[in-house]
């Protein structure tokens, strides 16, 4: 990975970003509203916690039996894990939940407590992923796969000529992955090149966190469920993938089709390690948004179908991006910025498909 705090962005073509911050402060001044969470987010939250540790106090008191309602009840949490993932800790963990940090930081450790790290996330997510979106080297969700071809510039290995049949199952494996592994590499990582230390942290607190919280999740995802319930070891770890499985998946084709889909730009900076647009328009350029007429869809995946909004302003609340995006459209238009949005999340898949089917190809580079 190169060192992405080299890479910068042209300061041109500032009227159009001060015009869109200016009319997205004027929707909240003028209707009176918090940017941050409201009754609906707060409902929300209660139920995505409730489809996770429901099913699991059920399982672990007894009050399920048999193998039919116990897979049922871990199918179920599968769901609550991808819907705390993809609305409760991604709000807290963009500063987006709450106007007081603190609160924040407490609904970021969420993610934790789901066995994941909320320190590495806000590093590869908020720090490299946001600040330099597609961007090969610098964005990690694109650059740090070697098994899986994301971008142009990645270099092809002959096995990724199948990756668009291969990659749905790996999808599946991803957060077994990241709890089990990639949080220790990351963490790592990011000690040894300097990540964490300009995050103002330690290794010492940020180690002891990392392990605290995975002896945790490991305790009641695993040992109590051992203790308590008739299943054997064996049982108890397939109905583990099961979950992480639906999880993993669900989070993928999700966050995928996003940014690596047809139509995506992956742009380089030039040899001065300075990029052709400012960082708002790069937004635009390197996101989509898809299924943005869906409101059980939208509700559920955490707004995250309306990308753009999202990545222009990462710090609203998820629930209003609805309405900022009539905002961001027309901004973006009126400035003859692109706007990309396919209509349905089925054509949002093709879309991804089809890319990593090219992606797949040893002459698809630039």
């Amino acid at each position: 990975m190169q060192t992405p705090n080299k890479i910068t962005f042209k300061s041109s073509r500032k009227d159009f970003t001060i015009t869109l911050n200016k009319r997205v402060n004027e929707y909240f001044k003028v209707n009176k509203i918090s940017r941050h969470a409201n009754g609906e987010m707060i409902i929300k939250s209660i139920v995505m916690m409730t489809l996770y540790f429901g099913p699991y106090l059920m399982i672990v008191s007894g009050l399920v039996s048999g193998i039919l309602l116990t897979v049922a009840m871990t199918m179920l949490m599968g769901l609550g894990l991808a819907g705390i993932g993809l609305s409760i800790m991604h709000d807290g963990n963009h500063g987006a939940y709450a106007s007081r940090n603190w609160i924040n930081t407490t609904i970021g450790y969420s993610l934790n407590l789901i066995g994941a790290n909320s320190f590495n996330w806000k590093i590869q997510h908020n720090i490299l992923h946001h600040s330099y979106t597609n961007i090969y080297h610098a964005d990690e969700d694109i650059s740090a796969q070697k098994v899986l071809r994301l971008a142009p510039s990645a270099k092809w290995r002959w096995f990724h000529r199948y990756q668009a049949i291969y990659a749905w199952f790996l999808y599946g494996l991803m957060t077994l992955f990241w709890m089990f592994y990639k949080d220790f590499e990351q963490l790592s990582r990011y000690q040894k090149n300097g990540l964490l230390g300009r995050q103002k942290s330690n290794p010492t607190k940020e180690w002891t966190i990392l392990l605290v919280t995975k002896i945790i999740y490991v305790s009641y995802i695993f040992v109590i469920p051992l203790l308590l319930t008739p299943w054997s070891w064996w049982q108890i770890l397939i109905g583990i993938v099961i979950m992480h499985f639906i999880t993993g998946f669900l989070l993928a084709i999700v966050f995928q089709p996003a940014h690596v889909i047809v139509g995506s730009e992956y742009p380089l900076p030039d040899k001065n390690r300075t990029m052709e647009d400012n960082w708002a328009i790069h937004q635009l350029r390197t996101t989509t948004n898809f299924a943005n007429k869906s409101r059980w869809f939208s509700w559920f995946i955490g707004g995250l179908n309306f990308q753009i909004e999202h990545h222009l302003f990462p710090g609203i609340c998820h629930v209003h991006y609805r309405k900022v995006a009539g905002i961001v459209k027309s901004t973006a238009l009126e400035f003859g910025l692109p706007y990309k949005n396919v209509s349905t999340f089925g054509k949002a898949l093709q879309g991804h498909l089809q890319l990593l089917r090219q992606l797949g190809m040893k002459s698809y580079q630039i």
